[in-house]
């Protein structure tokens, strides 16, 4: 009897301490990140080497914008998982983040370790969108002075046209857009929309339309055949 007693504490305690896992997850697909928080951080407490319980941790950061939390977290999944593309896009993105949002000089010291993780990433898996995503937006939005290129985010959105149809135009589209080539920017968008036919595509085309052709009926037209 005594052992029976033990034996059913011990899975109570067992129970326990996968629930706040659990609970965790169930928090966070609701977005009460602060609860999740704080049930990923009791489980850590027995389980500090939980992989995915760390990167819950660093979703939470990134999502509260607490890039210096974010970091610490998808720095050490990297660490611990060098061959792991998915943590070094993480980590590249949070860096990102965290260098746009700090003064130009700090931000001009963080690049090169932002653009290492995502090339990183993208050699790791040549499948990984959100990294190829990430490098079109970078080459981009980086001045030519410090490896800003169109001709580089050309190159991973060829990279993306090859892994998604969808992808590839939204890509282009996106280019097209930064450089203000708004007629090649609607072609590029059209096609992802003819393809996609989702929220995404339809709202790229439909910004598109209203904001920057400022063509009013393009837009309604469009927005009546979505909601159709």
């Amino acid at each position: 009897m005594k052992n029976m007693q033990l034996f059913f504490l011990f899975f109570s305690l067992i129970a326990f301490s996968q629930s706040d896992f659990e609970k965790g997850e169930k928090l966070f697909a609701q977005k009460k990140y602060n609860e999740a928080k704080q049930s990923f951080q009791d489980y850590l407490k027995s389980h500090p080497n939980h992989t995915k319980t760390i990167e819950y941790l660093g979703d939470i950061a990134g999502h509260q914008k607490k890039w210096d939390e974010a970091i610490d977290n998808y720095k050490k999944l990297k660490t611990s998982f060098p061959k792991a593309a998915n943590y070094w896009y993480k980590y590249g993105g949070a860096l990102g983040m965290k260098a746009k949002e700090s003064n130009k000089f700090k931000a001009l010291g963080m690049i090169d370790e932002v653009e290492e993780s995502f090339l990183t990433a993208a050699k790791l898996d040549s499948k990984h969108i959100e990294t190829r995503w990430a490098l079109v937006m970078l080459y981009i939005e980086l001045p030519a002075i410090i490896g800003g290129s169109e001709k580089k985010s050309q190159k991973y959105a060829d990279e993306l046209m090859a892994l998604s149809k969808v992808d590839g135009y939204l890509a282009k589209g996106y280019i097209d857009v930064y450089f203000k080539r708004y007629t090649k920017a609607e072609i590029n968008y059209k096609k992802a929309h003819e393809i996609g036919n989702s929220k995404t595509t339809f709202e790229k085309l439909y910004d598109l339309y209203l904001n920057k052709l400022k063509d009013k009926a393009k837009a309604n037209k469009l927005k009546e055949q979505f909601e159709k």
